[in-house]
């Protein structure tokens, strides 16, 4: 069994023993969920190392080329799309497999402890399939009148969350991987399939003057490509999961 099949199942136990999300006050709003995934992954019991503040993933295991980045996300709030700082989401970072984990808990809890109401774990290239695009911050130098202020071009990205894409997920623990993982033990809850863009984004420029931003697109060589999905769960009453019509 893979390492993502037995964290996905440690993850659903604990929810399902009613293991809570602890914080340490109110004011922490980044790691508390973090840390309890983190003893999920010490119950699992693999060895794994834990990335600084900027680094990615947040978890990368020793033995195997997994890695893991964590997304919390509070109920009822903000769920259609999540902040990337230090990395374009993919699916292959540096050799490793990248999962993403998305769990949701209350917004305004009554204390410091709190449910993980649903999670969804999913692998990178639901998110996006690209796995050459390197992220870089870089600067631009000579900027002001005495021409000595550095402005820093550090990219952040906007990503939909599997929440936006896939009808199915909210409120139920659901694990999504490339259609050709089979997990052991669980049920197959739906098919999923996403299609390559017509155009890509290479470049872009600002204009300081008028503020305006301008992209760069060129024609996507591989555009309708398909990548393929499936949906799993250890529940056999689970609903459907199916993508999202857009109009």
């Amino acid at each position: 069994m893979s390492v993502v099949e037995r964290v996905f199942k440690q993850c659903v136990r604990a929810i399902d023993g009613k293991v809570l999300i602890r914080r340490e006050s109110a004011k922490d709003k980044e790691y508390h969920f973090q840390n309890w995934f983190m003893d999920r992954l010490g119950e699992v019991g693999d060895h794994y190392e834990q990335g600084g503040r900027n680094s990615y993933p947040d978890f990368r295991m020793v033995k195997s080329t997994e890695g893991f980045e964590l997304k919390g996300l509070a109920y009822p709030g903000r769920h259609a799309s999540f902040d990337s700082n230090s990395q374009m989401p993919t699916g292959m970072h540096n050799g490793r497999s990248i999962y993403y984990v998305f769990g949701r808990y209350p917004k305004k809890p009554d204390g410091n402890e709190y449910p993980v109401l649903d999670l969804v774990l999913c692998h990178g290239d639901f998110l996006n399939a690209d796995h050459e695009y390197e992220h870089e911050n870089k600067g631009v130098k000579c900027f002001g009148s005495y021409g000595d202020i550095l402005i820093r071009d550090r990219k952040m990205y906007v990503v939909p969350t599997p929440y936006y894409l896939a009808e199915g997920l909210a409120h139920h623990f659901t694990l999504i991987l490339p259609h050709d993982q089979q997990p052991e033990g669980m049920q197959s809850v739906g098919e999923l399939v996403r299609s390559e863009a017509d155009t890509l984004v290479i470049g872009y420029s600002f204009d300081l003057k008028t503020n305006e931003l301008r992209t760069k697109t060129i024609k996507n060589p591989t555009a309708g490509r398909k990548h393929r999905f499936k949906a799993w769960s250890l529940s056999k009453t689970t609903e459907p999961v199916r993508m999202r019509a857009r109009g």
